[in-house]
């Protein structure tokens, strides 16, 4: 019995580890899927505007920049899951044990300043930032670049949607603020169960409401993750209130985006080496926790 459970409970943790990516997943192709067809079908709903604003070229200009952005996403998502940040396969100098470094129990191996064990991953990560929940892998030294690019064509995706889905809310709204549009906005579930709008209907206030919202989301960790590159800190610093590695502003920006950075967002693909190895870091200030009480 016990056996059956241990086995029952390792399918559920593996389904719990997937399952954000899956609805992640999901969310961006119905997302995608819904501003085509507002791009495509319904913009602009008055019939006398759909030769002239929204012509043949405006139409596919459109549809390129929003591809544009999802391939972004996709291929840096990609790139970022494939590119493990961990400490497997690099060689640590255990000789050269200096300030900084600390011994891993669990790798037991010496690892370098700004390493640190991760639990979910089971391994140390190298200038480990954190392990996001959403990708199921750890942010680190070698595949940070694709996670804030990723971030930033979310972010500008979303915002993008935004943009597109203003016209469903001017629908929605257009008889007025009732009882009936708010509910539908708010709670579109509630709405669809009881039958009080139609599928497509709660289809289209969902994606809507899921684009506002991931929007604000997505902007709040673009722009959080954009103020510790610049201030040369991992999440782990932030929370311990040190900045010991900053090098500048264009210096951090470099050691986190590579030679390349003012290029390298605009495509995956574009080559952009760092300058570093995510063992040596040159050590600019203390490295002991500021004591922000005093």
């Amino acid at each position: 019995m016990s056996g059956f459970v241990r086995r029952v409970r390792s399918r559920l943790e593996k389904a719990c580890h997937y399952l954000p990516i899956v609805v992640n997943t999901v969310l961006v192709m119905s997302i995608t899927g819904e501003v085509s067809y507002l791009v495509v079908v319904e913009a602009p709903r008055e019939a006398e505007q759909k030769e002239s604003e929204w012509s043949g070229v405006w139409k596919a200009l459109h549809l390129l920049l929003q591809y544009f952005m999802l391939g972004n996403i996709t291929w840096n998502a990609m790139l970022f899951l494939r590119t493990s940040p961990s400490i497997r396969g690099v060689f640590l100098d255990g000789d050269n044990v200096g300030q900084g470094w600390r011994y891993c129990y669990t790798c037991e191996t010496h690892t370098p300043p700004r390493c640190s064990h991760c639990f979910d991953c089971n391994v140390c990560v190298l200038r480990r930032d954190h392990h996001c929940v959403f990708f199921g892998q750890c942010v680190g030294f070698r595949n940070y670049r694709y996670f804030l690019s990723c971030l930033f064509f979310m972010w500008a995706g979303l915002l993008y949607a935004v943009v597109m889905n203003a016209e469903v809310f001017i629908v929605i709204l257009k008889e007025g603020v009732t009882l009936h549009s708010v509910m539908l906005l708010m709670v579109p579930w509630i709405m669809l169960v009881s039958g009080q709008v139609t599928a497509g209907a709660f289809a289209f206030a969902f994606i809507a409401d899921t684009c506002v919202v991931g929007f604000l989301l997505v902007a709040a960790f673009l722009f959080f993750h954009v103020g510790l590159m610049l201030r040369g800190q991992t999440t782990r610093e932030w929370y311990s209130n040190r900045r010991p590695y900053s090098l500048g502003v264009l210096a951090n920006i470099r050691e986190c985006l590579g030679q390349r950075w003012y290029l390298c967002w605009l495509c995956p693909l574009i080559a952009s080496p760092l300058p570093g190895d995510g063992i040596h870091f040159q050590v600019t200030g203390s490295l002991e926790p500021i004591d922000s009480s005093r």
